[in-house]
């Protein structure tokens, strides 16, 4: 007896290296105790909120006693909320957002998930690069939308823009990038955006009037978390088709709040049907509203971050940790992840002789980059440390 679909039964296979890294730390922290196992599986922001999320809680509370204090809010967002983020990404995409082109979502995945539900019919295609997030293929295949990955041709993960151009087919919806990456903490430069925005431009030029449009999907839920003076450049004026998605998950530690954002770029064309149809699959997908305590609350923080110091000394301890082990890695200037090379290209067999040392990682492959583990560093530093000598010994396996 069939109790599952197909599809879902494909995606719970894809998905499925992150689920079983997660299984295989809670069998270990069991038998051995949580201090002894390093666990580098998850991207679970641990860094505490800024410190005003304590006054900005206990403002929220007060109201929500009031009548409807905590009710349903219009779809699209609390309008006071939407006002907020409109001044917040104004400015960080250096053009004029008025309250109208932004939505509340809930988390950047509600907002990816709103979007092809709204432009994605059965058959049609979202191209990306490869690496990429795990959950992208499941989120366009809800809707039987189909993920084309095309890899990375360079050591430093730059986009294959030839690979990506020639793969954009009549059907392609989208072009969806995440910078800064996950899982290889690439941030992609002005130059890079502006040749993925010029493909875009001249794909939307060859279709021609009243055609279905290409769209330049920016899932940004890491954009505060850049390192070594890099800047996220903004991707919005590049061309009228880039939509921008994000979250504050991972820049204020409210990923249990579930709340994100899709900016619809105010150049565009009839941009208010756009608007209109992502309220609708924001509402209709179950979703209603976004969480109306997390709204209130990422509103009153807009402006602040978690201490980006802490993930910045993890990232260079880190660096140090897999230096010495001998392992190979591009230095990520994004994000909190490492994206590193398995010695000798087997990211299974690394994985398990990692387990062997109890480290948990994520084989490269449900990335879409084969030969490589991710590590996570929403870890304390002292988890970072505690792992050296076990890298040492697992590389120097893996090397006979």
């Amino acid at each position: 007896m069939q109790l599952i679909t197909d599809e879902i039964k494909k995606s719970m296979e894809g998905s499925s290296w992150i689920r079983k890294m997660f299984e295989k730390g809670l069998e270990l922290k069991k038998q051995y105790g949580a201090d002894a196992v390093c666990d580098f599986s998850l991207g679970n922001p641990d860094v505490p909120p800024p410190a005003a999320a304590k006054e900005a809680l206990e403002q929220i509370a007060a109201d929500a006693v009031k009548p409807l204090g905590l009710g349903y809010c219009p779809n699209a967002g609390i309008p006071a909320v939407r006002e907020a983020l409109a001044g917040y990404l104004g400015r960080q995409q250096q053009m004029d957002v008025k309250p109208s082109h932004v939505i509340v979502t809930v988390g950047a995945a509600g907002a990816l998930v709103g979007f092809f539900r709204a432009t994605i019919d059965a058959g049609d295609e979202v191209v990306c690069p490869a690496p990429y997030f795990v959950e992208y293929g499941a989120y366009c295949g809800h809707f039987g939308g189909v993920l084309k990955a095309i890899p990375s041709t360079s050591d430093d993960f730059t986009p294959d823009f030839d690979g990506i151009e020639k793969a954009i087919t009549p059907r392609t919806r989208a072009l969806l990038v995440n910078s800064p990456n996950n899982p290889t903490g690439v941030v992609y430069t002005e130059e890079t955006m502006r040749r993925l925005a010029a493909i875009v431009d001249r794909v939307n030029a060859s279709r021609g009037e009243g055609a279905r449009p290409l769209f330049l999907l920016c899932d940004e839920p890491y954009r505060a978390f850049a390192y070594d003076g890099v800047t996220v450049p903004p991707a919005a004026p590049l061309t009228k088709w880039a939509i921008v998605l994000g979250s504050f998950s991972k820049t204020l530690s409210l990923a249990g709040e579930r709340i994100g954002y899709v900016l619809v770029n105010p150049a565009l064309e009839d941009a208010e049907t756009l608007v209109a149809a992502l309220t609708l699959t924001n509402r209709t997908l179950g979703f209603v509203n976004a969480p109306v305590i997390g709204q209130k609350l990422a509103a009153a923080l807009v402006n602040a971050t978690v201490d980006l110091e802490i993930y910045d000394r993890r990232r260079k301890l880190m660096a140090q940790v897999l230096k010495d082990a001998g392992v190979e890695f591009e230095m990520p200037k994004g994000a909190f992840y490492f994206f590193v090379k398995a010695p000798g290209g087997d990211d299974l067999k690394f994985t398990d002789v990692l387990l062997e040392e109890k480290i948990l990682v994520v084989p490269g492959r449900g990335f879409g980059g084969p030969g490589h583990v991710r590590l996570s560093c929403s870890v304390d530093e002292k988890i970072i440390a505690r792992s050296a000598e076990g890298f040492k010994r697992a590389v120097a396996k893996m090397r006979g």
